[in-house]
């Protein structure tokens, strides 16, 4: 698919136009309102850097987690635009609405290299709606905010898998590119599905099978190993005849784990011994048992050593590794050390020339909460569900919409 990007952009020139952005700046939040985790909004910083020292007039629409009817001041972009400001090194607008009066009146307020940041986009209910006429009538709103001359890019990976109106409808109305970001990770997914160096390992982790059945169906037959950790692994024991105890369990996918298992015997690994505890908390004391004998009354929350040295010796030999899913509840210092080992080994085997993809989410928290480098390994995406969706064969619209000619070049297109 061939798909006009930022560097298109730059060059016909950006000086002096609106350009609307859709980013991924969904970060969490703590208690207090305070971000936890940066790298979403610091994944957002090129594209938009780049933008504002060609002298565009930036104009940000992004998300923040899942407001139900309507504003929601705990969800309110205000933090986030504190954070951009700073790793921007200037003064970030925030509208007090969405498409509102004063978006409006800050956006045709905006001078060369201004940026203004919508509030949160979902405050809008027409936003993921499944009007399809709703969804463009919000998107007509926001492309008024960069009319006339305006463009459009594309920047949020985490959300192009969303048929919503500022990642797919506004595309159809304004000249659009894919951003530094998205860019970045087609490319990659493109070489985790097209172009897949020998032996491939892809590591599972996660709480749920079935948020994950889609991508192991689909990569069993493609991979030479998937490894299975984190919560989702103890569908599969039981679905093995092994108790769980306490443990996470999706009874109504232990046929499919059993299926899986029979289907791809030779590909699926499981833990061989899991680390136990009482209860769901970070002081809860740890043991560690075989796999196949967790005791009634105990829940596992992490793969135990064993299984992170059968892994590492796995991944130690891959030469293309994806990983998507913490092996436990890495948050506990006492349950993160089968996290830890597997992402030292997947940072040791890129040492060794591994092309490694860290598939965004949890994963990519992980890294950074357990102090290893972001670049010791080959990319980390900022989209788990994304990824996952591109991996499974599933079309992205806000992928394909960007790959659609651009309006005023064909039948059906949008002003411009």
């Amino acid at each position: 698919m061939n798909i006009p990007n930022l560097k298109d952009l730059l060059a016909e020139g950006v000086s002096g136009r609106g350009v609307l952005v859709r980013c991924d700046l969904n970060v969490p939040l703590d208690d207090d309102g305070a971000i936890t985790d940066l790298g979403r909004v610091t994944a957002s910083v090129p594209t938009l850097k780049a933008l504002l020292e060609a002298g565009a007039k930036v104009v940000v629409a992004a998300h923040l987690g899942r407001p139900k009817g309507g504003p929601d001041p705990k969800l309110s972009l205000a933090p986030v635009a504190a954070a951009l400001g700073e790793q921007l090194g200037q003064h970030v607008q925030l509208a007090g609405d969405v498409v509102g009066s004063d978006a409006l009146a800050r956006a045709e307020g905006l001078t060369d290299g201004d940026i203004l940041l919508l509030d949160n986009i979902r405050f809008d209910a027409r936003e993921t709606s499944k009007d399809d006429a709703q969804r463009l009538a919000l998107a007509k709103k926001l492309a008024e905010l960069v009319w006339p001359g305006g463009a459009f890019v594309s920047d949020g990976f985490g959300v192009v898998h969303r048929r919503q109106a500022s990642v797919y409808d506004v595309a159809t109305l304004l000249p659009h590119y894919a951003g530094t970001l998205v860019a970045d990770e087609i490319r990659v997914l493109e070489q985790l599905t097209s172009s897949t160096k020998r032996p491939y390992a892809v590591v599972l982790g996660g709480s749920k099978v079935s948020d994950k059945l889609g991508v192991i169906e689909s990569l069993a037959t493609k991979a030479d190993s998937i490894v299975i950790g984190g919560g989702m692994c103890f569908t599969f024991l039981a679905a093995q005849g092994f108790p769980v105890g306490r443990s996470l369990l999706e009874t109504e996918m232990i046929e499919t784990c059993r299926r899986l298992l029979d289907t791809y015997a030779d590909v699926l690994r499981l833990p061989m011994d899991i680390v136990v505890t009482e209860k769901f908390a970070a002081d809860s004391p740890p043991q560690t048992v075989a796999a196949d004998a967790i005791p009634d009354g105990l829940m596992g929350l992490d793969i135990g050593p064993g299984s992170v040295k059968r892994f590492a010796a796995l991944l130690s030999n891959a030469s293309t590794i994806f990983w998507n899913g913490p092996m436990g509840v890495f948050e506990f210092p006492a349950y993160a050390a089968g996290t830890r080992g597997v992402a030292e080994a997947i940072v040791a085997a890129t040492g060794k020339g591994a092309f490694s993809v860290v598939g965004g989410g949890d994963s990519a928290a992980a890294m950074r909460v357990l102090g290893l480098p972001e670049g010791s390994v080959s990319h980390i995406s900022t989209g788990g569900g994304a990824s996952l969706e591109y991996l499974e064969g599933k079309t992205l619209p806000g992928i394909e919409v960007l790959g659609e000619p651009q309006p005023g070049q064909s039948k059906g297109g949008g002003d411009s």
